[in-house]
């Protein structure tokens, strides 16, 4: 028990024990607990010489007498010991009354101020609770961050190690650089003190053997999706837009093609600010309607699937004209093979760093995606990789230094699962996530020169930035 509880324990025992006192006491200081009463209705004198009487008048239901007593005069009780005993007496009740109120008031203030702490402890006790519950949950929080952070970071190992190969290269470049800067900075200085032809010379070098560094840098692996940056609003729920990866860095043309099906006319943009805005400068009218969204222009051509049929047209801007027409044997069309979403998505055309690839399926593969590298001038494919992943099941798809990768969903929670090395035949389930923030992708390709997949989101021009995980060629690599 509480000191407070206590306190009030000890109030209520005493209480009990003055009761009980006055119960017994009182009757024997008057004189009443030598008296005997009988039965009859005779007056009956105790004291005579005090002047006490008793009369007996009546009798209860359970045999007790009930009794009228009778003091004496008044004159006679201010002579009477046991009187002057009596007021004094009451006089030390009515004291002991008054003090037994105040100490009644003092214990309900006390009970009361009990009752406030109890309340406020367990609020307090309910406030520990409920921060040792968010500790919990935070420090897993924080657990779960690590956790994910250490997982990105697990892949890094193995490239680390190669790059250890190369750290004493790289310091000496940065050791010849430095001493370079030293030495133009003393040319600003003082102008002939060494001979330009030589310095010349050296920096040439430099960047020679700079540029044979850069050459030991594998094709990227993907490792991360940013984004989605929004572009523009337009057009209906299905379409493409791009750029050409093979463009000079001052060609930033844009093509436009709205819809999956029924539409020739392809419009161009001079840079991204135009298309923003919407100042066309150009139209063409395609001599074939395209079938579904995954176009692609590479090195100033448009490559496109002739609607309901398989087979590939290049279309020349420059010239207006059709260079180049090619079926591609045994590929599904129409909606036979499509992308979960649908839209005559049976090809996909797409570019990456290697060149131009067709992503399809046939009836020979089971339904199973079918990678082919394509002759850019002819169309004639180079070669094929036959995977083992269902076409109808993947959302969209995009090549990357020759690897296909494969979105799970062009829905929401889409993510890329699935990828597909055409330099080693191989496979592999990833796990990739991205926000697909309009909730439906109909066309998804990369392109090589700005690091970043364009995507046509539910009516959302959009881009995603891509993270590219380089590995540096060992003397083993062939």
């Amino acid at each position: 028990m509480s000191p407070p509880l206590l306190k009030l324990g000890a109030v209520l025992s005493t209480m009990a024990m003055i009761s009980n006192w006055m119960s017994q006491t009182l009757p024997s200081l008057v004189g009443l607990n030598i008296t005997r009463i009988t039965t009859s209705d005779t007056l009956t004198q105790i004291s005579p010489k005090e002047g006490w009487q008793v009369y007996s008048s009546a009798q209860d239901p359970d045999g007790r007498c009930i009794c009228t007593v009778v003091a004496p005069e008044q004159n006679l009780c201010s002579r009477d010991a046991k009187s002057r005993q009596l007021r004094q007496l009451l006089e030390k009740v009515q004291n002991m009354s008054q003090s037994i109120e105040v100490l009644n008031l003092r214990t309900q203030r006390d009970f009361q101020y009990v009752l406030k702490m109890e309340t406020q402890m367990k609020g307090l006790k309910a406030k520990f609770r409920q921060i040792e519950d968010d500790r919990k949950i935070l420090m897993t929080k924080h657990f779960q961050e690590l956790k994910e952070k250490m997982d990105e970071l697990l892949p890094l190992i193995p490239v680390l190690e190669q790059y250890k190969t190369d750290a004493k290269l790289i310091t000496q470049f940065k050791e010849e650089i430095r001493n370079l800067s030293t030495v133009l900075t003393g040319i600003q200085e003082e102008i002939g003190a060494y001979d330009y032809e030589e310095l010349h010379q050296r920096v040439v070098n430099l960047e020679s053997r700079l540029r044979d560094c850069m050459k030991k840098l594998t094709c990227g692996k993907l490792m991360k999706i940013t984004g989605p940056i929004t572009v523009k609003i337009s057009g209906t729920r299905f379409g493409a837009w791009m750029t050409d990866p093979l463009a000079s860095e001052k060609n930033n043309r844009v093509w436009y093609m709205d819809s999956y099906t029924n539409n020739k006319i392809v419009r161009e943009y001079k840079s991204i600010a135009d298309f923003v805005s919407g100042a066309e400068s150009r139209t063409y009218n395609l001599p074939f309607k395209w079938a579904g969204t995954n176009h692609v222009v590479y090195n100033g051509s448009l490559y496109f699937n002739k609607y309901q049929s398989n087979i590939i047209i290049k279309y020349s801007f420059d010239t207006g004209r059709v260079l180049a027409q090619r079926s591609l044997e045994y590929a599904g069309f129409h909606n036979v093979y499509p992308y979960t979403w649908g839209g005559f998505s049976d090809i996909d055309l797409m570019a990456d760093e290697i060149g131009l690839w067709a992503v399809y399926a046939t009836n020979q593969n089971a339904g199973n995606i079918v990678i082919s590298q394509l002759n850019q001038d002819t169309l004639e494919v180079l070669k094929s990789w036959s995977t083992g992943y269902p076409k109808r099941s993947a959302g969209e798809s995009f090549m990357i230094c020759g690897t296909l990768y494969v979105t799970n969903s062009h829905l929401t929670g889409a993510k890329v699962y699935y990828s597909y090395s055409t330099k080693t035949s191989t496979y592999e389930y990833t796990d990739i996530p991205f926000h697909n923030q309009y909730f439906h992708i109909s066309m998804l390709d990369y392109n090589a020169r700005d690091r970043a997949l364009y995507a046509w989101n539910n009516g959302h021009q959009v881009l995603f930035n891509v993270t590219l995980f380089h590995v540096i060629k060992t003397e083993d690599d062939t």
